[in-house]
């Protein structure tokens, strides 16, 4: 072996992949490589190591890249929000309108059974142990029990729990659509979608909703942007960050396109039977029997407990649509995290059985009467238009920008609202929505109150001013 020859080939070698072809060509011997590894460093190159061969090569510095997958994970919430300057005015208590977390201002509270059932499990000591990833049966079969319905049956086997509702829609993006295809998700639509979805390289397209006609599906435009890479469509009702409420018809006409289409609904039905009364909810899958529909749901909202962590995909598997691949495949992806919290599916089976009708409309009845008391206050002012939830614990806000010249943008607007009133509302650019802003509902009625009144101080001191530049004092 020519070790001048051997030197000079490796230091033009600048990288792992050309040192492995010249080993392949035998133009290198391994054991020369190994033995040179080990001895000097004139063919390191840069930062880059090179692995398998050259266990011990010496970077200059510490360099370690994050994932291409890390690199296309991106919040919109945080993107905007940690972008803006939120500096409350001192003079006046903070009132965060912005948090769609229920148990934030303490005076909603989950059910004493529920918390019982819990300690229950906790006091037996039998699930402190790793489930199946999927979850423990009985949890997933009390699930199907409480969710079935005469029109789309369940079983254990058609329930996959995750951590959260957030994880159970994270499992079916990641089933459904493959780098390169594209979902399709509504604007303005619940932010984690484009999360989820761009981190593993889909496309994400946003229908539009109509809020003249209360958030309804655009479904003109929903046909225009399918195409042959198209995976699934995504239907959130009701809504985040909406409060719409699909009627049933509207439903019907979500899924003859669907099913003309060919194509499966992911169901994010977190908020599901969270209505108003007078209005009513209904599962996707109760009306079909044609298009294979993936349901997300949870406890974290209806039961005011989003720390818990537990979601569940239901798999209404129309015509065997699922069964050769997504069902199997939802139990491979369950594996990542190797199943969600335990405890938690322990007391499952108590926690739907033991909970009062009389917990759930009394959370509904104090969200829909601050819905009331925000849209009235609210519908006074010039310059703002609230559009009336149906349900789910949100109300969105219309800004007429061009009446307020000192803002350009519903960031700019709500930035100010902040530092000026100390009341923070979340703009809806953080949902695909411009010159929209969206309040939480789940505070206590005195909140409410005391927001409309400075919203309103605010909104006027700041619609006069468009006023005195039109000359008109």
């Amino acid at each position: 072996m020519n070790y001048g020859r051997f030197l000079t080939v490796v230091g033009r070698a600048r990288n792992t992949e050309l040192l492995s072809n010249l080993i392949l060509q035998k133009k290198i011997p391994r054991l020369a490589l190994v033995t040179m590894a080990s001895s000097s460093s004139s063919y390191v190159n840069g930062n880059r190591n090179c692995h398998g061969d050259n266990p011990q090569v010496k970077r200059a510095k510490w360099v370690v890249p994050s994932s291409r997958m890390a690199k296309n994970t991106h919040n919109p919430i945080r993107q905007i929000v940690d972008n803006m300057k939120i500096e409350p005015n001192p003079e006046k208590k903070m009132i965060a309108l912005s948090i769609g977390d229920p148990t934030v201002f303490g005076n909603l509270e989950p059910p004493r059974e529920i918390e019982e059932a819990v300690i229950d499990c906790i006091h037996t000591r039998k699930y402190n142990g790793y489930a199946p990833s999927i979850g423990y049966e009985s949890a997933r079969a009390a699930i199907a029990k409480y969710y079935t319905r005469p029109e789309a049956p369940l079983e254990a086997k058609d329930v996959i729990f995750g951590s959260g509702c957030s994880g159970a829609l994270d499992l079916c993006i990641s089933v459904l659509a493959n780098p390169g295809q594209n979902i399709l998700v509504p604007r303005p639509g619940f932010s984690l979608y484009k999360t989820l979805a761009e981190s593993i390289g889909v496309e994400i397209r946003h229908y539009n909703l109509l809020p003249e006609r209360g958030w309804e599906i655009d479904l003109d435009h929903l046909q225009s942007l399918v195409n042959e890479d198209t995976a699934a469509i995504v239907v959130n009702n009701p809504s985040n960050p909406c409060g719409s409420v699909f009627t049933k018809e509207h439903i019907q006409d979500i899924l003859q396109v669907a099913e003309r289409l060919r194509m499966p609904i992911v169901a994010d039905e977190i908020y599901a039977d969270m209505v108003f009364s007078g209005h009513s909810f209904h599962f996707m899958a109760s009306l079909t029997t044609e298009v294979p529909i993936l349901s997300c749901g949870g406890i974290a909202k209806r039961y005011v407990v989003p720390g818990w962590r537990l979601g569940w995909v239901l798999i209404h598997d129309r015509h065997g649509a699922f069964e050769a691949e997504v069902r199997n495949g939802l139990q491979r992806l369950s594996q990542r995290i190797l199943g969600p919290n335990t405890l938690i599916q322990a007391a499952m089976p108590r926690i739907l059985e033991d909970t009062p009708q009389s917990f759930y409309e009394g959370i509904m009845a104090h969200v829909q009467r601050n819905a009331e008391l925000f849209f009235n206050g609210v519908s006074k002012i010039p310059g703002l238009t609230p559009i009336m939830p149906c349900g789910a614990m949100y109300m969105m806000v219309g800004i007429d920008i061009d009446k307020f010249p000192a803002f350009t943008s519903d960031v700019e607007f709500t930035q100010r609202l902040v530092s000026e009133q100390s009341v923070f509302c979340l703009p809806a650019s953080c949902f695909q929505y411009p010159d929209f802003f969206r309040v939480v509902l789940t505070l206590p009625e005195e909140m409410v109150s005391e927001a409309c009144e400075r919203i309103q101080e605010f909104c006027a001191q700041h619609y006069m001013e468009e006023i005195a530049a039109n000359g008109a004092f």
